[in-house]
């Protein structure tokens, strides 16, 4: 192929293209620009051809159309093994452009700011998206750039090549040409889906969704494995246009899992890994922010094995805080995932890393040189245990979340949802019963009830003291889970605060928990027979109170 003489640059981001801009005079190719493009390389010293001067036409229509036109797309799609298609050209007074630089109005922002409708009309790039589609279909002899992040690998190609860029880049390029004109387009459609009337009626309860949904996701990197090790898994980035995204594509949202670095350790994660550390992350998150222990000084330690809590717990010291949270079930946390939030320190380190302990991955909002020169000692820890650095777990308790959605296939359907952002909020509680909480009990009840909600149904969460000392989640019977968490909790289920995620549909589940010594209880009420379950814990001498919000978690 011959090598790259004409390229037609036209960018709204401009990133790097002085640069860039140099590169390819370096190499004799000639500049062709409109407008603001021109005027910043002209202002570079470079030369530049005005597309006006092919065309024969100046910008029209206050800028809307700059190179619509046949000179300029003749020249992008002409066949350079079709003698109608040169000859065409020539009696157009064109000859053929090689390689294509354009990115887009920037409608992504104007539109996650809530831009009003005239101004987003005015970013809908209608000459870009058309010569990036029609550069990408003449991939054979034409190639094209979307972003500034591939200017130095084209520079570098054409360096390499004299003067032409290899056909497995040019077929990448086109590629990403196609994906991102996909992605604006689909942007475009369900804003303005929504903006021009094509939601149903307001007042349904469909007026928050999209009538179509289009989504985009990126890969961001492949796993060691899946939930097995026969099943291969990725990690993708998923946006879908007009609603809320994970925080890489909406950078308002709430940091979890996937913005965590690492530090230590095997890097690429397994599938069970990263839904493991993003339930550790956000119980952290959680109880943090729950109940008396909202004092930054407090520091939280989570544990959770197989996407449940088997440890958690509060206290002014981390090594206190992480101790208690593994002590909530020694033996399940052996080869669990801990989040803390507050950076590793020494003497949490060496708790870390006492024999019988074995952790899968650690995230932490930083790392102390003496504890991590520690971990690192420790040959077997070295290579197992992996180090992972999240600074949005040392956050306020009290910083706003923006709501995320979730997301699940079902078949060939896709199921989505807002995530579970209701917190705690003692002062809203209902008391059902003749006696109130004590302060510890009160306390204790702010903490179950912040981890039933990441616990599976049917969830039955104890805390004493500021620690989880007893849970069972995932059971299909309410009562078995009760049974089945204050066997767990032995005897520090007397005097223990309980939640459950939904109403207890018989009294039996209360009563298998006052047989155990539990004092006090939470949960949504709502069942017909809530008058029984609240009798037992009276009887008892218990307390009972109501929030009025179930927590289920399929």
């Amino acid at each position: 192929m011959p090598p790259i003489r004409r390229a037609i640059l036209s960018v709204w981001d401009k990133t790097g293209l002085v640069e860039f801009g140099r590169g390819l005079c370096g190499l004799g190719i000639e500049l062709i620009s409109t407008g603001g493009t021109a005027g910043t390389l002209r202002d570079a010293g470079l030369n530049v051809t005005d597309v006006a001067s092919i065309t024969g036409l100046a910008d029209t229509l206050g800028g809307r159309v700059k190179t619509l036109h046949p000179a300029i797309f003749g020249a992008v799609l002409a066949r350079r093994d079709e003698p109608g298609d040169i000859e065409t050209l020539d009696d157009l007074g064109s000859a053929p452009i090689d390689l294509v630089v354009t990115n887009l109005y920037p409608f992504e922002a104007a539109a996650s700011r809530g831009a009003e409708l005239a101004e987003l009309i005015e970013t809908i790039d209608i000459g870009g998206p058309s010569l990036i589609r029609a550069a990408a279909k003449n991939w054979r002899w034409v190639s094209v750039v979307v972003s500034p992040h591939r200017y130095s690998d084209v520079l570098t190609a054409l360096q390499d090549h004299e003067g032409d860029v290899p056909e497995p880049l040019r077929r990448q390029l086109a590629v990403e040409a196609f994906e991102r004109t996909a992605q604006y387009d689909s942007l475009i459609a369900t804003t303005l889906g929504d903006r021009l009337g094509g939601k149903p009626d307001e007042g349904t309860a469909e007026t928050r969704w999209p009538r179509r949904l289009s989504l985009h996701a990126n890969l961001r990197r492949s796993l060691r494995y899946g939930e097995n090790p026969h099943q291969a898994g990725a990690i993708y980035d998923l946006c879908p246009p007009g609603l809320t995204g994970v925080a890489d594509a909406d950078p308002d949202s709430t940091p979890g899992a996937l913005q965590a670095d690492a530090v230590l350790g095997e890097e690429r994660l397994s599938f069970n890994n990263m839904l493991d550390l993003e339930a550790a992350i956000n119980l952290a998150r959680d109880l943090r922010g729950a109940g008396h222990d909202t004092d930054a000084e407090n520091a939280v330690a989570t544990v959770i094995k197989h996407g449940q809590p088997c440890g958690a717990a509060v206290a002014p010291a981390l090594s206190a805080a992480f101790q208690r949270a593994w002590d909530g079930d020694p033996m399940a946390a052996y080869g669990s995932v801990v989040a803390l939030t507050r950076p590793l320190d020494l003497e949490t380190a060496k708790l870390l890393s006492e024999a019988g302990r074995f952790v899968e991955a650690l995230c932490a909002p930083g790392f102390e040189p003496a504890a991590r020169a520690w971990l690192e000692e420790k040959a077997s820890y070295r290579k197992r245990l992996r180090l992972l650095e999240l600074p949005a777990l040392a956050a306020p308790p009290d910083q706003p979340r923006k709501p995320a959605l979730e997301a699940r296939t079902l078949g060939s359907g896709l199921l989505l949802q807002q995530r579970d952002e209701e917190t705690a909020d003692a002062g809203t509680w209902t008391k059902a019963t003749s006696r109130a909480p004590s302060s510890q009990e009160a306390a204790d009840l702010v903490l179950a009830e912040a981890a039933c909600k990441h616990t599976r149904s049917n969830a039955i969460v104890l805390f004493r003291e500021g620690a989880l000392v007893g849970a069972c989640g995932g059971s299909v019977s309410r009562v078995e889970a009760v049974r089945h968490a204050v066997a767990k909790a032995g005897d520090r289920a007397r005097g223990a605060a309980l939640a459950s995620d939904a109403f207890f549909p018989f009294a039996d589940g209360v009563e298998a928990a006052l047989e155990a010594g539990v004092s006090a209880f939470v949960q949504p009420g709502g069942s017909k027979r809530d008058s029984e379950a609240v009798a037992a814990a009276d009887q008892a001498g218990a307390t009972m109170v109501l929030t009025g919000t179930r927590h289920f978690r399929h």
